[in-house]
């Protein structure tokens, strides 16, 4: 039992001085950018380029988060159905009004408004690695043109309000066709700042809209989106 609790100990200090070290090596402050029409038109390119009419004129799509979250969104009715473990709520994401079950039983009011809550939770989260390119003119959104560390040019977006998470911020890097092609992060859930997810393995929706189904991060972390439709 020392013995195991020694091994323990020791692969819990490797695994902090290994996280230090990644702070240390990874963590970027998050640049300054000018704010502006060049902002706003770098946007609206991007936009374009995913071609954000057709999303607009989507108006049903569902997928699996990483193999455990599964969603229908109803983007014309302004309903999402979320479904994971056993529990099944379906809800409105502007007024989080909805109905929640688990294993197909109904609820005491308390658990259900705890359910709720953490599908709508879910939804803000997830929902982001599907749709965050058209998200860039949403209502408490900021947007300017950066300079990264490593000398890209990068739009950066604030989200000073809304969802679940006000205050964070993305720098997108794009492609020579405005495509996205990586997103930087600065946001209160992950302790490292500038953390880089890749935009890529994209699907096209039958409606014409171009979905990136894979986020990978540090060549080990992939965000993975499957059953598109």
């Amino acid at each position: 039992m020392k013995k195991l609790l020694r091994l323990l100990g020791l692969v819990l200090i490797l695994l902090i001085a290994g996280i230090f070290t990644l702070y240390l090596v990874k963590n970027e402050s998050l640049p300054e950018g000018q704010t502006g029409p060049e902002a706003d038109a770098m946007a609206q390119a991007m936009l374009t380029a995913m071609n954000h009419t057709a999303w607009e004129n989507t108006k049903q799509v569902s997928w699996t988060f990483r193999g455990a979250h599964h969603y229908v969104w109803d983007r014309e009715e302004h309903r999402v159905t979320v479904t994971w473990g056993g529990n099944t709520v379906t809800l409105s994401p502007e007024t989080m009004e909805g109905v929640a079950a688990t294993e197909g039983k109904a609820l005491m009011p308390e658990e259900e408004e705890t359910l709720i809550k953490t599908a709508w939770d879910y939804f803000n989260n997830d929902s982001f690695w599907l749709a965050a390119p058209f998200k860039v003119f949403d209502p408490g959104t900021e947007r300017s043109i950066v300079t990264c560390a490593d000398g890209r040019k990068g739009l950066k977006v604030t989200y000073t309000s809304g969802g679940t998470t006000p205050g964070d911020s993305y720098v997108w890097i794009l492609d020579d066709n405005n495509r996205p092609v990586a997103c930087k992060m600065w946001v209160s859930i992950i302790p490292i700042g500038g953390i880089e997810f890749s935009w890529e393995n994209f699907r096209q929706l039958p409606s014409g809209v171009p979905v990136a189904t894979e986020h990978i991060a540090l060549g080990l972390l992939n965000v993975e989106l499957t059953d598109l439709e």
